[in-house]
């Protein structure tokens, strides 16, 4: 996975994380999450807002979809 695969991450980290509402996380902690997922192989220093920003909204719709 590269940071460019916000929908992949996010799926990933909702199945890591599946009670953790997506939009409570700082970017700094959810930069950290990406960076330890199993699937994750990009450099750590290319990403920026707006790729978080992208990731945070991919996880937060996936993670609604899984909410009773």
């Amino acid at each position: 996975m590269l940071w460019t695969d916000a929908e992949e991450i996010g799926i990933a980290l909702v199945e890591v994380h599946l009670d953790v509402d997506p939009l409570t996380v700082r970017f700094t902690q959810m930069r950290e999450w990406v960076l330890q997922l199993p699937k994750f192989s990009d450099d750590p220093s290319s990403s920026n807002e707006a790729t978080l920003e992208a990731i945070q909204m991919a996880w937060y719709e996936e993670w609604k979809e899984r909410q009773p």
